[in-house]
């Protein structure tokens, strides 16, 4: 994205891409320091300033947990499972948005076999250097980490099957573009599935002011009718919006408290408002 790039026009949106697009690179770079230095990432999707994380914890089952490297569950910083809930054949190649330190990468590798590819792409360098460390580990070849932003995809039209993403669209200031890049990359009759913060009704301006939620990934969260907008606008089809967290009353103190805003006023006004959710579309065939 560069400084002149355009921006969808959404009053919540509470900075500028640039200074967006900074910070969370700064952040996310810390976390993976802290990973590679053999501490758990300390932020993320709902974590505040560092040590609670309502959102990130409890995503991936024993089962997957066992075929990972530990540092790749240690830097993971989504909101959900996306590669639980796909169905991903042998032979697809996948694209994860955001890929971090490469958890649903290696995971969707495996799926898709041999004959398939995952493609990882991530702009922060720290996250890049961890997800290849994670990689060589975990022994899988038919993976590509890439360096970029999610509103600039480095791949050609039709270049994947599917792609996902984990708790990372919130995080950029552009997420009408993010959904064009995703549909142009797809192939016809491609699947995009990612989980994501969504949001249901109005959020008290204070929350949306606030860098430290934007960048848990709570501010930057897209209301529910507005993502589904910005899908069909981009050209998907079949759009479903699934639950799979609705966060209460004691989530939205921790975070807010973290973030050094007054929990007991605001609190009540977003019980049950942010939820995890996956987000399943289709481009047409």
């Amino acid at each position: 994205m560069t400084p002149n790039s355009p921006v969808d026009s959404n009053p919540s949106d509470p900075a500028p891409a640039d200074s967006v697009r900074d910070a969370v690179r700064a952040r996310y770079g810390a976390a993976a320091r802290d990973v590679a230095a053999g501490a758990k990432a300390s932020c993320g999707c709902g974590c505040g300033t560092a040590s609670v994380d309502p959102i990130s914890s409890d995503l991936y089952g024993e089962a997957e947990s066992a075929a990972l490297p530990a540092k790749a569950l240690q830097a993971s910083l989504g909101c959900g499972n996306p590669t639980a809930l796909l169905s991903l054949l042998p032979g697809e190649t996948v694209l994860d948005l955001g890929s971090g330190g490469g958890i649903d990468v290696l995971l969707s590798a495996r799926r898709v076999g041999p004959t398939g590819k995952a493609y990882g792409l991530d702009m922060t360098d720290e996250m890049l250097a961890l997800a290849r460390e994670n990689q060589r580990q975990a022994g899988v070849e038919n993976v590509e980490f890439l360096q970029g932003e999610i509103e600039r995809i480095p791949l050609p039209d039709g270049a994947v099957d599917v792609v996902i993403s984990n708790c990372v669209i919130n995080l950029s200031a552009d997420k009408g573009r993010v959904l064009r890049e995703a549909f142009r990359v797809l192939k016809p009759g491609g699947r995009f599935a990612v989980s994501d913060v969504v949001v249901r009704g109005p959020v008290p301006p204070e929350v949306r002011r606030s860098m430290e939620l934007w960048l848990g990934c709570v501010a930057g969260a897209l209301e529910e009718s507005e993502f589904r907008r910005l899908l069909a606008e981009a050209g998907f089809e079949d759009v479903e919006i699934e639950p799979t967290r609705v966060y209460r009353l004691a989530d939205a103190k921790a975070f807010l408290a973290e973030a050094g805003l007054d929990a007991e006023a605001i609190a009540p006004e977003i019980d049950g408002r942010f939820m995890s959710a996956f987000v399943r579309v289709r481009k047409p065939a």
